[in-house]
């Protein structure tokens, strides 16, 4: 109760200072729950408000934030020949992970809520709590190399014009994160799709290119190391002849199962130790963390089963045409690739801009199946085909819900 009263007796004056009131209001809502609930008649009720839940996907993501980072750190050791071993060199894995993962957080986090700030400050009300999963999402969503500068415009461009030219948070049609994304790939392709971006630390990935430290690497670490007597970041690696920074699905679309096997086993796959986004490369951990969504009831498991029942349809479909080597395929082995997972489990499910309606979550998530599988496989400008999928399911979601419920009007009335 201390705590309470204090921050009572420092809240700033609405009017004198909107934009101090409009942090510290956002800030006190976080903490603690209004005042004023309801308490009768015929609304639903529960402990759950919206800060709240938006909080559970952030833990739902925090595996997959611990296993990317390190991720980040163990593919760059491996482009440059050392520490092969998943757990050697641990210390420098991690050390690596955090200089490239902690600026890719900390800007889209100040850059979306600082636009959330000032257009709350401007309408005179309390923070919107939309971002706080959208700036959880978006830096497991983009390459480890991806220049800060793009990531900045990306943020911008998908908080102000997807979602404040909207109305704010509740008023999107389309995923934010994914839309910041989706800002990168055709502002920007060079930097998220090829061989280049999914390996950090070096200025390209070829034979002999030396890698590119900084005094983070240099100076902070390695004077920590030393002082503990562990292995030092040593600024003579190069990356060894023939190696490639590709990934999984690149290397399918080439040679189908059998070229990615060449360079991967199917427990590197699973368990995600394969260049990738930062975050969507460990299957397990995404399914732990889609568990936990469904076990709280935060996700819907309706678009999660409909998205892979299009999924296996599609993918039945296409090995029956086999006419190219990723035609053929099996719908197990394109779960083991790529982003299916964790657009499934984290991007299809927003609430905001899915379908409603029961039914219509299943005629949601089956459509992204279908139509992500397709881009995936038969495009070859994009072997990736979840965001565009889950884009343009956005885009449909409200007719979806509008016809399946102008349906259960009509069989009401005919009842009567």
């Amino acid at each position: 109760m201390s705590l309470l009263n204090f921050l009572k007796k420092i809240e700033p004056d609405k009017k004198k200072s909107p934009f101090l009131h409009t942090l510290y209001d956002g800030f006190f809502t976080f903490a603690y729950a209004p005042n004023t609930v309801t308490k009768d008649g015929v609304h639903i009720r529960d402990g759950m408000d919206l800060k709240r839940l938006m909080v559970y996907v952030v833990i739902a993501l925090q595996l997959c934030y611990i296993f990317g980072t390190y991720n980040i750190g163990h593919q760059h050791f491996i482009a440059a020949g050392q520490y092969l071993g998943f757990l050697e060199g641990f210390h420098l894995k991690l050390a690596f992970g955090l200089i490239q993962m902690l600026p890719i957080f900390v800007v889209a986090h100040v850059v979306g809520l600082g636009i959330e700030f000032f257009y709350a400050a401007k309408k005179g009300h309390g923070i919107e709590e939309g971002f706080l999963v959208s700036g959880a999402l978006i830096p497991l969503i983009m390459p480890p190399d991806i220049p800060i500068w793009i990531l900045t415009l990306s943020v911008a461009f998908a908080v102000i014009i997807g979602k404040e030219a909207f109305g704010g948070t509740g008023m999107n049609i389309w995923n934010i994160a994914l839309l910041s994304r989706v800002f990168v790939f055709f502002a920007y392709p060079l930097t998220i799709s090829g061989d280049q971006c999914w390996i950090s630390g070096f200025e390209k990935i070829s034979g002999g290119a030396a890698v590119n430290y900084n005094w983070w690497h240099t100076g902070f670490f390695n004077s920590l190391f030393e002082w503990i007597g562990l292995d030092t970041f040593n600024t003579g690696l190069k990356v060894p002849d023939g190696f490639t920074g590709a990934t999984p699905l690149a290397m399918a679309y080439e040679g189908g199962w059998e070229k990615v096997t060449q360079y991967f086993s199917e427990s590197q796959l699973l368990w995600g130790t394969i260049p990738g986004s930062i975050g969507e490369t460990s299957k397990v951990l995404i399914v732990v963390g889609a568990l936990f969504l469904i076990i709280t009831k935060v996700a819907s498991w309706r678009i999660m089963a409909g998205m892979v029942l299009g999924l296996i349809v599609t993918t039945l479909l296409l090995n029956s045409i086999g006419s190219t080597p990723f035609m053929q395929v099996t719908w197990t082995q394109h779960l083991l690739m790529g982003s299916f997972l964790f657009a499934m489990a984290f991007m299809a499910t927003d609430p905001v801009t899915a379908s409603s309606t029961n039914r219509g979550k299943w005629i949601y998530g089956f459509f992204i199946g279908v139509i992500g599988l397709i881009i995936r496989v038969m495009n070859p400008a994009y072997p990736e085909g979840w965001m565009l999928a889950i884009l343009l399911m956005n885009t449909f979601a409200p007719t979806i819900d509008y016809f399946i419920l102008e349906s259960n009007i009509k069989k009401r009335m005919n009842r009567v």
